[in-house]
């Protein structure tokens, strides 16, 4: 999949600054594309980009397909006549995090404004055509929608009986009743594809690929597992019989209960995955490259009794495994896929991802506990791999290395050569001259920020997924340094045709 040297930037869009409280799709995406191109990195690697619901984390969002709409740029619904600038007198937001519950509020009822100026001419052939395209999902993402909406928010198997169970009758009284929020839905997600492709095209132009995310479960409350109730082990009152988690380990007793339902793979394999094909077909057309979160579950997963307070009684269980991966390629063709191969080492998913040839992961922040045979280390590893100094569930580089053990500081100091002063720089050093084709860096390590600074903490109930960066933090300093980084290890790829001839190559004699 990746044959040269490269690099770039782990960065969700909601981190980007901006007016709204929340980055977007506008004119600070396209910087940053811009800044990216001139730091010679090629890779901009984001988090999954649907819909958020409660807790506002991007791996438990209402739908596998949408957009997020709080990623909508609200200036090129200007540009479009769909607002006013006087529309966007914008309440006083936190620049340094997003505070979710304001601007989720105040973002609604402009996007809910834009809507009803969009309903007073005839729509655009673009939206019709998407409509008409995305059906497939879109009908069945906006009815979900409308009625959490309707009911107050609640989860599917709340709903009435006849709605939960997907009656036909049902269904269509109800698309009848809410006909206006559907369509609002519809065009929510319209504007997202839209932005989000143009920025795509942007970036692919200055030569910057983009890497996206799929978590390998949807959430329990999503149109997915609404719409699709066959292909998961539910109950007759929408109720999960089994659910995923992570077995006991050394940090957690009890394990970890996600509660995500998992998925009837027996059915899904009768009729040739064609979900899970419609999946990465749509990813595809969104991405360059796709990291599968929890690689491990086509190899076997935890599964946990429904109705369990922690993950304890739970078992393995084999999951497809070849037979998944080889239909997906007789359908899609070559899949540039990254393996989230972290947690528990086991020989068979090891043995899975290498049979494909899809490159794992390896997190600097790991190698430090053992000794020098340690599999995160770069002296062990194979270049069919991604480094990582962190990823967004790890603490930032500084604020790690200011928390671990001393001997942990120490070997690393002494492994680097180092006295750990510029420990971000340092790591971020040793990402890019590994052996590893390809290096990600947080951009908090970049600046060198520490733990006010992290994404996500996974055992936190709250204050996830809220960091964001100001302007004058993407420095030209930080530019240079990657820059340089990128042309002293090789990462600075440029296609042969574009590359200078050397003064000094004599031809080849005939």
């Amino acid at each position: 999949m990746f044959t040269e040297r490269v690099s770039g930037i782990l960065l969700h869009p909601t981190s980007l600054p901006g007016p709204f409280g929340i980055g977007d799709l506008g004119k600070t995406a396209y910087h940053f594309v811009d800044w990216l191109a001139e730091a010679k990195q090629q890779l901009w690697q984001v988090l999954p980009l649907g819909p958020t619901g409660y807790g506002d984390s991007p791996y438990q969002c209402f739908s596998a397909f949408a957009g997020n709409p709080l990623l909508i740029d609200l200036f090129d619904l200007v540009a479009r006549g769909y607002l006013t600038l006087d529309d966007l007198a914008v309440p006083v937001f936190p620049t340094d995090r997003v505070d979710y519950g304001r601007v989720i509020v105040w973002k609604n009822e402009i996007l809910n404004l834009a809507f009803m100026r969009f309903r007073q001419q005839p729509p655009p052939a673009a939206y019709t055509a998407f409509v008409a395209a995305e059906s497939w999902w879109l009908d069945d993402f906006a009815l979900f929608m409308a009625l959490k909406e309707a009911h107050g928010g609640r989860p599917w198997p709340e709903w009435e009986p006849e709605l939960r169970d997907r009656h036909a009758d049902a269904l269509e009284r109800a698309r009848q009743a809410h006909r206006l929020a559907i369509e609002a839905h519809a065009f929510r997600q319209w504007l997202f594809f839209e932005q989000w492709l143009a920025l795509k095209a942007y970036a692919n132009a200055r030569r910057v690929a983009l890497i996206g995310d799929i978590p390998i479960y949807v959430a329990m409350d999503s149109a997915d597992a609404w719409s699709q109730r066959h292909l998961f082990h539910f109950d007759a009152e929408g109720h999960p019989t089994v659910v995923a988690g992570v077995p006991p380990d050394y940090f957690s007793p009890t394990g970890q209960l996600w509660g995500n339902p998992l998925y009837d793979w027996r059915k899904m394999a009768d009729d040739g995955y064609s979900w899970w094909i419609r999946r990465f077909r749509a990813n595809l057309r969104l991405y360059d490259y796709i990291r599968i979160d929890h690689f491990r579950g086509f190899y076997n997963y935890w599964e946990v009794p429904g109705d369990a307070q922690t993950a304890v009684s739970g078992r393995w269980v084999d999951g497809p495994r070849e037979h998944f991966f080889d239909t997906m390629l007789a359908a899609l063709g070559d899949l540039p896929l990254i393996a989230e191969d972290l947690g528990e080492p086991d020989p068979g998913v090891y043995a899975l991802r290498d049979h494909y040839g899809f490159p794992g992961m390896k997190i600097l922040q790991f190698a430090w506990s053992s000794d020098g045979r340690d599999p995160f280390l770069p002296h062990n590893y194979d270049k069919n791999c991604v480094v990582y100094t962190g990823t967004h569930d790890n603490d930032t580089t500084r604020g790690w290395y200011e928390k671990a053990p001393e001997r942990e500081r120490d070997y690393v100091r002494r492994y680097l050569r180092v006295d750990g002063h510029d420990i971000s720089w340092d790591m971020i050093r040793l990402a890019m001259m590994s052996p590893a084709l390809v290096a990600i860096i947080p951009l908090q390590d970049c600046m060198n920020l520490g733990s006010e600074a992290r994404m996500n903490t996974p055992a936190a109930a709250s204050g996830n997924w809220t960091w964001r960066f100001r302007p004058l933090q993407l420095t030209e300093g930080i530019q240079r340094g990657l820059a340089e980084l990128a042309q002293l290890y090789g990462r600075d790829y440029v296609p042969p045709a574009e590359r200078p001839v050397s003064p000094h190559a004599r031809a080849v004699p005939r």
